[in-house]
């Protein structure tokens, strides 16, 4: 199965129809600076409302 894999990987890396593995490669970084940028964002946003509805509660 492995051997199956690599082979596929091979020959998928040969071709040069489409985007490369290194546009993929490039895409793939872009799309998780992206979400690693709006979770860091989002994520003090939400914790500040969290902290809020805490003090407000107590």
């Amino acid at each position: 199965m492995l051997a199956w894999f690599y082979g596929k990987l091979a020959t998928y890396l040969r071709e040069e129809n489409g985007a490369t593995a290194v546009e993929y490669g490039i895409m793939v970084a872009l799309i998780g600076a992206v979400i690693i940028g709006t979770v860091v964002i989002l994520g003090t946003k939400i914790l500040g409302a969290f902290q809020t509805i805490v003090s407000n509660l107590g």
